[in-house]
Parts: C-alpha cells; sequence; structure tokens
C-alpha cells in the first residue's frame, strides 16, 4: 500500500492510497470462491458454478464488496501510516476496482489547526467589581409578585387602555390571501409592551368587548417572523376580553404562599438577596474568563475546520429548538427558517470553535488533565443539579459513549481556571468596565 498526503488547505487534507494489484487479485478471487460456495443458479450444484457465470451475474456486487472491504481495511492504516487525525467523516472519491490493476481512492479530510501561541500566562484582564442594591433586591421581588398576579376582567367594562391585558382572536392577510399559521383564537396581549407590534398594540387602545376590527401592519424586514418580515398585513380582530392583573399585597402572608419556607417577608427578602448574590457572582466571573478568553483568541489567527463549526451550530440550532418548545411553542409554529438561523449563529459558532481549540492547546502544551477524582465530583455535582443519584448518571454516560466528551468539557473548564489563576486580575466599576466595551465597539 502506497500514501500519499496533500494540502489543500492548513484544516483540509487529501489523503490518497493506492493499493497494489496482487492484493486487488487476491480479494477479488477469494470473494468469487466465497460467493460460489452460497450462489444459487439452476443447472449448477453449489460450488460448482463457474466464474464466468458468477462475473456476468454478480461482478458490479462483488466489485462493491471487495472495494468497501478495502477500503476499510486500508484507512486506518494509512491514516496511522501519515499521522494525522481526521475530524468528522472523510469524502471519498475512488476509481472503479478492476482485476489486475492497482486500486486507488482518495479522502478529503479535515484536522486540527497547528498554530503557535505565545504569552498566555500573566494576561492583565478587568473584573468587574460585586455590587448588589436593596433595588436589585426590590426589583426581583416585584418580579415574583407579577407572577403571582390574577388576571381579572375590568368591571364595569370599559374600553381598552395602555398596561390593559386585551384576550382576542385574529386571522392575518396578505391582500385578502390568509397567511397560513398566523392566527390565534384567545391571545392574549399586554398593550404598550411591544411584543406583538407597537403598530398593532396601539390600534386596540378605544376598543371594547366584543368589537370587531381590521388592523393593518407593515412589519420589518428585521422582524423575527419571517412569514411577516417586510410585509403589509391586514389583522381582522375580535376582542373577547379586557382584563387587568391583580397583584397581591407584599406581606408575610404572600412570602408565606410561595412556600420554599418562607415564614416572613424578611424571609423572601433574605433568600433574594442570597439568590441574586450567586447570580451576580457567576456573570461577573463568566464575563471576566470570557474577556481573558477573548484577549488570547485576538493575539492569534488560524482557518477552523468546517466540520467543527457546522457540528457547534447543529448544537446550537437543536438548543435554540428545545429552548421553543419549553416554553410551550414549537420551531415549526416560530416562522423562523432554519438556513437564515444558522446564518445568525454561525459567527458566535466560529467564536466558540476557536476558543475550544485554542483551550485545548494549552492544554495539551501545558499537561491539564482530568483524573478519576475529578471525574467522579463532576457526575456528583450532574446528579444534584438533576435530583438523580450519581451512579445513574455515571453509568448514562458510559453507556452513551459521553464520558470522552465530559472530559473534554471539564478539561477546557480546568484550562479556563489555569489561565485565570496567572492572570493579573484588575476590579473596576461597572460603569468603568461599560465605557471600555462602548470604546471597543467604536473602534472596531
Amino acid at each position: 500500500m502506497k500514501t500519499s498526503l496533500e494540502d489543500i488547505s492548513s484544516v483540509k487534507k487529501k489523503l490518497i492510497i493506492e493499493i497494489e494489484s496482487k492484493e486487488v487479485d487476491k480479494r477479488i478471487n477469494k470473494a468469487y470462491r466465497e460467493l460460489g460456495m452460497r450462489a444459487k443458479i439452476p443447472g449448477f450444484r453449489p460450488g460448482k458454478v463457474p466464474r464466468k457465470i458468477l462475473e456476468r451475474r454478480f461482478s458490479d456486487d462483488v466489485a462493491e464488496d471487495v472495494t468497501r472491504e478495502l477500503i476499510n481495511e486500508s484507512f486506518p492504516n494509512a491514516i496511522a501510516e501519515v499521522d494525522t487525525m481526521p475530524l468528522g467523516t472523510p469524502l471519498l472519491e475512488k476509481e472503479t476496482l478492476k482485476q489486475s490493476q492497482n486500486f486507488k481512492y482518495s479522502a478529503v479530510i479535515e484536522v486540527r489547526p497547528q498554530f503557535e501561541l505565545k504569552d498566555y500566562l500573566g494576561l492583565e484582564v478587568e473584573k468587574e467589581k460585586y455590587s448588589i442594591t436593596d433595588k436589585d433586591v426590590k426589583d426581583r421581588i416585584e418580579q415574583i409578585r407579577q407572577s403571582n398576579g390574577n388576571m381579572n376582567s375590568i368591571e364595569p367594562a370599559r374600553a381598552v387602555q395602555e398596561e390593559d391585558y386585551v384576550a382576542l382572536d385574529y386571522e392575518a392577510f396578505e391582500g385578502e390571501t390568509p397567511l397560513n399559521d398566523v392566527k390565534a383564537n384567545n391571545f392574549f396581549i399586554k398593550v404598550g409592551s411591544n411584543d406583538f407590534h407597537p403598530q398593532f398594540e396601539k390600534e386596540l387602545i378605544g376598543l371594547k368587548k366584543d368589537d370587531e376590527t381590521e388592523i393593518n401592519v407593515d412589519f420589518e424586514e428585521s422582524h423575527y417572523n419571517s412569514k411577516l418580515a417586510g410585509k403589509s398585513v391586514k389583522f381582522k380582530v375580535k376582542i373577547i376580553d379586557i382584563k387587568e392583573m391583580v397583584l397581591p399585597e407584599l406581606n408575610d402572608e404572600f412570602a408565606k404562599n410561595l412556600g420554599a419556607d418562607f415564614n416572613t417577608l424578611e424571609d423572601l427578602r433574605t433568600k433574594m438577596q442570597e439568590m441574586i448574590s450567586s447570580q451576580e457572582n457567576n456573570r461577573i466571573d463568566k464575563e471576566m474568563k470570557d474577556r481573558l478568553l477573548n484577549k488570547i483568541t485576538e493575539s492569534v489567527d488560524f482557518e477552523t475546520p468546517q466540520v467543527l463549526i457546522e457540528s457547534e451550530l447543529d448544537y446550537a440550532v437543536e438548543n435554540f429548538k428545545q429552548s421553543l418548545t419549553r416554553s410551550g411553542s414549537s420551531f415549526e409554529q416560530s416562522g423562523i427558517k432554519e438556513e437564515k438561523l444558522r446564518s445568525d449563529f454561525r459567527p458566535a459558532s466560529e467564536k466558540r470553535v476557536k476558543e475550544m481549540l485554542i483551550l485545548e492547546h494549552i492544554a495539551k502544551t501545558d499537561k491539564i488533565t482530568v483524573g478519576e477524582e475529578e471525574l467522579g465530583a463532576a457526575y456528583d455535582d450532574l446528579a444534584a443539579n438533576m435530583g438523580m443519584d450519581a451512579k445513574i448518571v455515571r453509568q448514562y454516560y458510559e453507556t452513551r459513549d459521553l464520558v470522552d466528551s465530559l472530559k473534554e468539557k471539564l478539561i477546557a473548564e480546568k484550562t479556563l481556571n489555569y489561565l485565570v489563576e496567572s492572570a493579573k486580575v484588575f476590579e473596576v466599576e461597572c460603569d468603568a468596565l461599560n465605557q471600555n466595551k462602548s470604546s471597543e465597539k467604536e473602534n472596531n
């Protein structure tokens, strides 16, 4: 077997494999012998069918089987010989297999980029100073209060006003043609929230229960729903009810009704302060790590393999679809085209892939690994978050061959923490940090 590796780009290679005619003939002859033993052809006993008749009837099948066998056996050896590791599935190009001739095929593969990384330890990085106020706690409690309000019909009945909640039926038309799936019954809109469309919500003001009307809306080209984007749409609307949000009083009784062992409103305030504090610390830490990693990624340029980017895009799109499902909607109902979604997500996916490759490079260079004890702790954390037994979580990862991907994630996290530990961290006020962000955007 002869092998050679050609560069198409820094991450795309063409592996060429040639197998000698002697080996080809050996495999073809063996295939016909085995075929002759089991082939059932009228007029011939098993094992006594002439080779020429077998060739006439089964030559294409034999060529296909032998080709597959030769590639499956030779490709791993060829990869080892050129000392490279392909990412994803190779794109094969093969010649027609013929008796007494060498068999040549090629595989276009993508590989991890080779790059040099310098001065990634001891970098300066800004970290936002931790700060929460009484207002932050009050706002969080008010959100809880809002989510526990009751929607009551307004009595005595009156016309729609700003901040009212309107239940309505609607159907959308472009000209006189109904827009498929752009209709709803008993649909709730908070007037003035602009969640549906400012123009639509403004036209609701002054309408009364049981009123029927038509509302024309010019949707922007950038509107998230592709079925509406850039269109002038006529909505036929019927007002079903006009409601207001009645909020509970903020007192000890309100706190008790929330459960979670709250006995007083002060208990709730204390818990909210702890929760906000934890969330803020996590946010500040993540954003500081992002800034540090950005500094490193901006210092080096290399080509990123498309197969990794596409895989990251698949993951992002699937997460988006699952998020819609959890919210009670679906990807189909959203009207968003997957092609547009992948285009929007691509820059972030490219950035994540580059960061992943850099963290891998640093981990390999500085010999950062994850041991069994750390892996066990990860299973414990996953189990605690899911409310499951750690043994079951471990079994789940092992039976589905997910252990390596979990280790990769843990190594990336450990490497990022390693970079932070070596960095020179400067705490700054949030306002100063935001000013720096604005300056960076203007410069870009």
